[in-house]
């Protein structure tokens, strides 16, 4: 929806009444992602597609329903071999569309979510989409501030700490809860969607280690990179699908990396000459997260050689090192949940211990202002 949001807001700005499609649920070789929109609005004017054609003339005339009558509604679409010449998708897919009536009555957030994508700010928006929930209703999450509600405080309480959840990995898809926001229940089914690019990964050091690091960030939303000097060590086919794989000194290519605070730098490379340089460039620039492999006595010669490189206390006080949790982990596999599970703490302010030796709730959940 990010690519037609500039024509939306520009209808919402007027009041004008419009209905908006979005892909909430996709199967097999559905021709788009969820999250694709299109929407009808004054007019008869149609921005943006969720299927490339297949669909499209049906949906045109579900959003002028949807406006014409005021209701949100579900719908599917795929191939049938029963009728192969009705409404479907001749790709073989399926694809579900939430197809609801925008207004500033209906949506009186929906204009600050278009501002907020245009600056780029970050933001997630949870829609209603089936269960006793009102279908269609509209929470708003920015990491400071909510606008809007599902229902019952519960239902906004819980979706709101998940939408914050989606908006750190910029991520997009379903959540089900229970009409309170039980989290063990499946009753309210939630579509979440995230207006923010999935955070970066960088992986320092191309060794078996580096191929289960890059596998868990990918698995929890990452954008993974893995970058070595060594060619023979840095080659896409000891690495999972969709890890970009560099050949590079790795402090000259961090420094022409961009980062920000939700970045996660894992340094596995064991080696002085690469540690010293990448580590005095990551120190100094932001990152939610720095963790350097290595044993205690590598580390303290690290801190000694860092500590010469004209790092401050205070800049040093952010690598975690050695990396990871205290899980006893042996394999490459093992110490990549380690750090997994040590990335998420410092993320969300988890003290790392089991919580059969915790009190107070599981799943924090922030209060709905």
């Amino acid at each position: 929806m990010r690519d037609i949001l500039p024509v939306l807001g520009r209808w919402y700005a007027a009041r004008a009444p419009f209905g908006l499609a979005t892909v909430v649920r996709v199967s097999r070789s559905a021709p788009r992602d969820p999250g694709a929109a299109m929407a009808v609005g004054p007019d008869d004017e149609v921005a943006g597609s969720v299927s490339g054609g297949c669909v499209e003339g049906a949906v045109f005339e579900l959003a002028r329903e949807a406006v014409a009558d005021g209701e949100a509604r579900l719908e599917t679409f795929g191939y049938s071999d029963e009728d192969a010449f009705a409404v479907g998708l001749t790709c073989g897919g399926e694809i579900t569309l939430l197809v609801r009536p925008v207004t500033p009555g209906l949506d009186p957030a929906f204009g600050a979510v278009a501002e907020s994508v245009a600056a780029g700010e970050p933001v997630t928006v949870a829609t209603v989409t089936e269960g006793p929930a009102p279908r269609g209703a509209v929470l708003a999450v920015w990491p400071d501030r909510v606008a809007g509600g599902l229902g019952t405080t519960g239902l906004d309480a819980a979706v709101t700490a998940d939408a914050r959840g989606e908006l750190a990995l910029g991520a997009t898809g379903l959540r089900h809860y229970g009409p309170r926001g039980q989290r063990r229940e499946d009753a309210v089914e939630v579509f979440l969607q995230s207006f923010a690019p999935p955070p970066r990964m960088l992986v320092f050091g191309a060794i078996d280690y580096a191929a289960a690091v890059a596998r868990i960030g990918v698995f929890l939303g990452y954008r993974v990179t893995v970058c070595d000097a060594r060619p023979v060590f840095a080659t896409p086919r000891r690495f999972p699908d969709g890890v970009e794989v560099v050949v590079d000194w790795p402090h000259r290519h961090l420094r022409e990396t961009g980062t920000d605070e939700r970045t996660v730098i894992c340094v596995l490379t064991h080696d002085p000459k690469f540690d010293v340089p990448l580590l005095t460039e990551a120190l100094r620039r932001p990152a939610a997260y720095i963790g350097a492999m290595g044993s205690r006595r590598t580390h303290t010669d690290r801190l000694e050689r860092l500590v010469e490189a004209g790092l401050t206390e205070r800049q040093l006080s952010r690598l975690r090192s050695p990396v990871g949790l205290d899980l006893g982990a042996r394999t490459p596999e093992e110490v990549a949940v380690s750090v997994a599970a040590e990335i998420v703490a410092l993320r969300w302010g988890g003290s790392g211990a089991p919580l059969t030796v915790t009190e107070g709730a599981v799943h924090p959940a922030p209060p709905v202002v």
